[in-house]
């Protein structure tokens, strides 16, 4: 049957984001003839629309900025984190090889990995947790280099200033908050982006790239530093699965269905299911709907058709790398609320108007909450996001910068309906349907709590992660700040995600596991169309990214390391 190949490999590599990429890159410089296919006309999947971040412990970067770090931590913390739900194995696998990945990395491709020092776990007190350093984050890429192939990548304004400037989290950390140097900052910033000439009289979008665009984009770069193909538009249809292994796939190109052989492997790196609404609605909470996430619209659960197609064992599949989320008005895709919840004077209420959450804590927690707390006599989905006249002009509110940079004549007719503004509560209360008593009970409260420095309901800002996304020049509490001036404003919140984290069974190599538990040769599967390797945890910045760019590298490993 392999004559019939139109296009034979020896690793084929379906999808496009990081875990992907890496996984064609380390088969490539393992001598294995390398190709991947992408079944949307644009490379970089929900990669490209995320922060970007890599949560490697024990990496080489700690070490070379002097914080303190081992594979036993990193194990104590991860057991107390994903609660006995992992096998012990696939944990102990994930520590050990993380940090030889990124230096792998970081010394054969154009990804440029930068240490964040200060940016904690997500878990603090726990055993094994660090303070920062886990967390890794693209330095700023120039995207000229791409030349053309630029423009059929992935956009996502989300996760811009604005909509178009590109920062990185620690500059954007700094600027928010003002820290020294965050003027000159900022006008680097502006200036990269407006002396970008011609191209800024050819588009809107910024080339000096940052967060997830940054890391594809080099990836990108480095597959066509080897000429590594990438078809993009080419859906795989059909696994090839003969004398008990997968041999390829049957794909589509150019309206022709064409037959892809792969002699060593196929590795699946096609995303989740979050774009499915029917899927959705078979393994997630409710309420849920396709429109609140924030991961790639062509992520429709392909990868999991194509394994159980065969036998393959699905695991995990009501977890999710979940972020509150408003919807932005001519956007394809809602905007992720990250650092809104911590900066003083925010603070989240359900439709009776009382809050129901630390909102400083962790997106994924942050939404486990609305779905915990949603009642048919205070709903929480939507829940609203309040603040006054003091946030808005100090700090972004989701799609919009501060007031003081983007006031509100700035804003467009379109995204003003993003937001509900009001001369009083009893005004607000009316245009989002909250319950005034209970707003009016709420805003005494984080008043005096705001005085005192102590949220005596939620605890806010006691926490290392919370007072990281806090402005440090807020005090008593960094994380807390009142609402008594005029105008109020509200944005409404729903349960979004990044993407699903569950998906096909696999071991320590990636393989695929059938029903019995048993490896189907030939078949691998990485990031979120693979059941999440950290149990659909979240053990601090990066935690999608990491395991998957991984176990990427450990799939292309083992494939061309054996054939069987």
């Amino acid at each position: 049957m392999t004559a019939s190949w139109n296009h034979a490999v020896d690793v084929l590599v379906i999808g496009s984001g990081a875990g992907a990429m890496v996984a064609a890159l380390t088969a490539h410089d393992r001598g294995a003839s390398t190709l991947l296919i992408e079944k949307s006309p644009l490379y970089g999947g929900s990669s490209a629309k995320s922060g970007g971040g890599l949560w490697i412990p024990n990496n080489h970067l700690m070490q070379a900025a002097g914080l303190e770090d081992s594979p036993d931590a990193a194990m104590d913390y991860l057991r107390v984190v994903t609660q006995g739900r992992e096998p012990e194995e696939r944990l102990q696998t994930f520590v050990m090889t993380a940090p030889e990945m990124l230096r792998y990395l970081a010394e054969r491709t154009r990804f440029k990995p930068q240490c964040m020092p200060t940016y904690p776990d997500y878990y603090p007190g726990r055993p094994g947790w660090r303070g920062g350093g886990r967390g890794i984050e693209s330095a700023y890429f120039d995207a000229r280099v791409l030349g053309e192939e630029f423009e059929r990548m992935v956009a996502y304004p989300g996760t811009a200033m604005m909509g178009r400037y590109n920062v990185t989290l620690k500059d954007t950390h700094d600027m928010l908050c003002r820290k020294p140097g965050w003027a000159g900052r900022m006008l680097r910033v502006l200036g990269r982006y407006w002396l970008d000439l011609p191209w800024r009289f050819r588009s809107r979008r910024c080339r000096d790239l940052a967060a997830g665009a940054a890391l594809v984009a080099s990836l990108r770069a480095s597959l066509m530093d080897r000429n590594i193909p990438l078809w993009l538009s080419t859906p795989a249809r059909e696994l090839v699965y003969e004398n008990g292994r997968v041999t390829g796939v049957v794909a589509e190109r150019d309206g022709r269905t064409v037959r892809i052989g792969a002699n060593r492997g196929v590795i699946l790196a096609a995303g989740g299911f979050e774009s499915n609404q029917a899927l959705r609605e078979r393994y997630l909470p409710a309420p849920t709907d396709a429109a609140w996430t924030v991961g790639n619209v062509y992520n429709t659960g392909d990868a999991l058709q194509l394994g159980q197609s065969i036998g393959a064992k699905i695991d995990l599949m009501a977890t999710c790398c979940w972020m509150p989320i408003s919807p932005v008005p001519g956007w394809e895709s809602p905007v992720g609320i990250l650092f809104e919840r911590a900066l003083p004077g925010g603070y989240i209420v359900s439709q009776g108007g009382a809050r129901f959450v630390n909102e400083a804590l962790p997106y994924i927690d942050t939404v486990e909450a609305i779905y915990a707390n949603n009642r048919p006599d205070a709903p929480t989905v939507p829940s609203w996001l309040i603040c006054d006249a003091t946030f808005r002009k100090k700090y972004p509110f989701g799609p919009l910068m501060p007031a003081s940079v983007q006031p509100d004549w700035m804003i467009s007719r379109q995204q003003r309906s993003f937001m509900k503004k009001a001369n009083s509560l009893e005004e607000l209360a009316r245009l989002t349907g909250i319950n005034l008593a209970g707003l009016k009970d709420t805003v005494a409260k984080v008043n005096q709590y705001a005085r005192t420095g102590v949220d005596l309901d939620f605890h806010r800002g006691e926490g290392a992660y919370e007072r990281f996304y806090g402005d440090p020049f807020v005090q008593p509490n960094s994380t807390l700040g009142p609402i008594e001036t005029p105008p109020f404003y509200a944005m409404s919140i729903y349960p979004g995600d990044l993407g699903t984290t569950g998906g096909l069974k696999t071991n320590v190599h990636a393989q695929v596991m059938t029903e019995q538990n048993e490896v189907i040769p030939g078949f691998y599967a990485v990031g979120n169309c693979s059941a999440s390797a950290i149990a659909g945890t979240y053990p601090g910045p990066g935690s999608t990214l990491g395991p998957a760019t991984t176990f990427g590298y450990i799939a292309a490993r083992h494939l061309t390391a054996t054939s069987a």
